[in-house]
């Protein structure tokens, strides 16, 4: 058995555990460094026993799922600091806005708000040869972008090159048809494309060639969506930890996807049948988490 435990990510591929990796995901959920030391060192010994009864049962050395590292860590600091844990688990609360793609789709009209653009969700626009569905239309005075939103419920999916080589082709259509109109004398269009989880690096490389707007969990860097919802306090509403999945749903499919909306409009918990004491609980998170 090798003396560093192997972990299995989503894609499949399999590398040693890395303790820093883990308290540096730990650390961006703002928790206390003697929680963060105190979880990574009690996730490196149960890696250790778990790797070793791996090796007994089956005589190899199978890299143990990323997954249950991240649940085992999860619930660790969930019963040390709720707010922290629901910092913690963005990444996954990325994946469970769905199962449609129209959370997140309302979710990325909110950072484009954010930046200063009015915003429209799902729009037939017409191109020079056919109607097309935009997810985003966003604008800015005599700017306005296409935007397409590539939503995975999972980790190992990431975009690919077909997605910016669709788009362009898409953006071009109905640029060719808007630059032939009055009312759109002097505008600059662009298209851009956001997903939930990564871009691949033929994908990344082609939209950006192509001149096309990227935005991922972790692209552009300082500028991505995980430093977007750090820095501008915009959790999903999909991070809350003391509401269920079935809540949560209801709740997105009123229109509410991120948290900051929730707290503005408390009456929307009513509908969801809570005692008064999960009631304070959820505003406790809320408040703590929007600021």
């Amino acid at each position: 058995m090798k003396a560093t435990p192997m972990i299995r990510k989503a894609s499949g591929e399999e590398q040693p555990f890395s303790a820093s990796k883990l308290k540096e995901s730990l650390t961006r959920s703002g928790a206390p460094s003697n929680i963060i030391d105190k979880i990574a060192n009690e996730i490196e010994n149960w890696l250790k026993q778990e790797s070793a009864r791996l090796h007994r049962d089956t005589g190899g050395d199978a890299g143990i799922p990323s997954k249950a590292i991240y649940k085992r860590a999860f619930a660790m600091l969930r019963k040390e600091t709720v707010s922290n844990a629901a910092r913690y688990k963005l990444k996954n609360a990325m994946m469970e806005m769905g199962p449609t793609g129209y959370p997140f789709e309302y979710f990325t009209g909110e950072i484009y708000r954010l930046m200063g653009y009015d915003v429209e969700v799902g729009k037939v626009l017409d191109g020079r040869c056919v109607s097309h569905e935009v997810d985003v239309v966003a604008t800015k005075g005599k700017q306005q972008r296409f935007v397409e939103c590539k939503y995975y419920s999972s980790t190992g999916k990431n975009a690919n090159v077909q997605v910016p080589l669709y788009i362009r082709s898409r953006v071009d259509d109905i640029i060719a048809k808007r630059s032939s109109q009055r009312q759109y004398d002097g505008y600059a269009f662009s298209g851009g494309i956001v997903t939930n989880t990564r871009f691949t690096a033929d994908a990344e490389a082609y939209g950006l060639c192509a001149g096309l707007h990227l935005l991922s969990w972790d692209f552009p860097k300082g500028e991505s969506i995980k430093d977007i919802i750090d820095r501008e306090r915009i959790f999903p509403i999909t991070s809350l930890t003391q509401l269920t999945a079935a809540n949560k749903n209801a709740l997105m499919e009123k229109g509410i996807v991120i948290c900051r909306q929730l707290l503005g409009n408390k009456s929307a918990l009513d509908s969801l049948g809570l005692s008064d004491k999960k009631r304070r609980k959820v505003l406790e998170e809320l408040q703590d988490l929007c600021g």
